[in-house]
């Protein structure tokens, strides 16, 4: 049976062993079709979402986005998409070719594999044991320092991606920020690098408050996530704020492809030599202890604990640690927060996602949904009485000679 919908309250499951026979299951009971002979699995589908659709459509005064890696994997132009970790891995063998990479593996004493006996492509894992492993080396027999520095230059040049046309990004930007301008702003989280989030702002016309200043050059201090965009020319008889609306707040909290440090000051610049960017790496924990990632990370908590926070997480593999602890807590010890985790399938093996689909079972502030991040931004309840678009717009088309 493969569920597509988990929560303590209302889930949705299918199960299409026999193909001439398939049994949906709504919240725990046989649906009966009765002499239908609608697709059944387009119905289990079309009900998830019209459920999840019904929660989405709240107004809830913190609203939170995190997204990972699934967000990106398979977007992109020319031909260069966003990668899993399991595709920079086939890349990486690659890049060094197949001898050079069994080398380094065998010398770190990477032996992870699956039950059939086939390695398990974890990057990350190697990275972790490549690092430290470089003092020991002789270089002589690998020189496992340049190894582990082209693996970085090649995850920083895979993350160079360009916004294709028409896609979620947009798509989820535009509905997502669809609020009451009184409420607090839209905060999105990501530990992705590269700037599709920024490039679908910057086509949809929005302004982004990212911790950098507005100035030249553009320079991060924690203080500038404590601003706001007001029109003083609709406030001023009044004298109260009138908050403009397509404002958003953005927190990377892995880093960025135009991130880059000079001196003690954190910039931000179109390609840098050396972007600020914490690899995947075991260490990622203690990273996270440092400028401006302490800063990213304890807006992330501290968002966590505010009143009535709604947290969607989109392609999150739940494997980072600090992350998840901090989740872990909200939904522990924030008697007001929910958790909606957005996920390709619900998988019952993956040991990261187990804890949170025994937790789903038993409360209802918690969701899991079987759902594709396009999927999702298409289907993601479009409020039009908080619509954004300017009414007053005048668009004039002079034609061409």
């Amino acid at each position: 049976m493969k569920h597509i919908l988990l929560n303590n309250s209302s889930k949705i499951a299918y199960d299409d062993s026999d193909p001439n026979d398939v049994k949906v299951y709504i919240d725990g009971k046989l649906h009966d079709f009765k002499d239908s002979t609608e697709n059944r699995v387009d119905y289990a589908i079309a009900t998830k979402r019209n459920k999840y659709s019904q929660t989405l459509n709240n107004q809830f005064e913190n609203l939170i986005l995190l997204t990972g890696a699934g967000s990106s994997i398979g977007w992109g132009k020319d031909d260069k998409l966003g990668k899993s970790m399991a595709d920079l891995w086939d890349d990486v063998e690659t890049l060094l070719t197949d001898k050079v990479f069994s080398q380094l593996l065998a010398k770190i004493g990477y032996n992870e594999k699956w039950e059939n006996g086939s390695v398990i492509k974890n990057l990350e894992k190697v990275l972790s044991m490549a690092t430290p492993a470089i003092p020991y080396v002789p270089k002589e027999d690998l020189d496992i320092e340049d190894c582990v520095n082209r693996i970085k230059d090649f995850i920083k040049n895979a993350c160079q991606l360009s916004l294709p046309d028409n896609s979620p990004h947009v798509l989820l930007l535009n509905k997502i920020t669809k609020r009451k301008v009184t409420l607090p702003r839209f905060k999105l989280f990501t530990l992705n690098y590269d700037l599709m989030f920024e490039q679908a702002a910057c086509e949809s016309n929005f302004v982004i408050i990212d911790g950098f200043s507005f100035s030249q050059p553009r320079i991060f201090s924690g203080r500038n996530y404590d601003y706001d965009i007001v029109s003083r020319n609709q406030s001023r008889v009044k004298e109260e704020d009138n908050f403009i609306q397509k404002v958003f707040h953005l927190y990377k909290l892995h880093g960025s492809v135009n991130w880059e440090k000079e001196e003690k000051k954190i910039l931000q610049k179109e390609n840098p030599n050396n972007p600020l960017m914490i690899y995947p790496h075991q260490s990622k924990y203690e990273s996270s202890y440092e400028q401006p990632y302490f800063e990213m990370m304890s807006r992330f908590q501290s968002n966590l604990r505010k009143e009535n926070v709604f947290l969607i997480t989109i392609g999150f593999s739940f494997g980072d640690k600090h992350i998840v602890t901090a989740i872990i807590e909200a939904l522990e010890q924030n008697p007001s927060f929910q958790l909606m985790i957005i996920n390709r399938n619900i998988d019952e093996t993956n040991e990261n996602l187990k804890p949170f689909i025994e937790a789903a079972n038993k409360y209802s502030n918690i969701s899991i949904v079987s759902e594709t991040f396009e999927d999702f931004a298409k289907y993601y309840p479009d409020l039009k009485s908080y619509s954004q678009e300017d009414s007053r717009q005048i668009v004039i088309n002079i034609p061409n000679d």
